[in-house]
């Protein structure tokens, strides 16, 4: 059974260095904006350009998933108010 006590910061410490590590690389620039959801326990990843679409995807296969949010070529998901800073990596 998964760990379900991680707290945010595991969550986001976990979630980015798997992003980093294992998928930007992989990615082309064609998915430059999309929604990535990664579950920080399997490793296992779903992108999608509705981050709802991406969350069910990876729910279908990972039904306990502990998620973390991203945006590919983004340092944040989500923003509210002012414009998506872009990731200079």
């Amino acid at each position: 059974m998964p760990r379900n006590d991680y707290q945010l910061a595991e969550i986001s410490n976990l979630g980015e260095k798997i992003y980093r590590e294992k998928i930007k690389s992989q990615l082309p620039p064609s998915e430059k904006g999309k929604f990535v959801i990664i579950d920080v326990v399997s490793g296992d990843y779903e992108i999608a350009e509705e981050l709802l679409t991406a969350s069910n995807r990876l729910r279908e296969r990972q039904p306990t998933a502990v998620k973390y949010i991203g945006r590919v070529g983004y340092k944040a998901a989500l923003h509210f108010g002012g414009s998506h800073t872009p990731d200079d990596d």
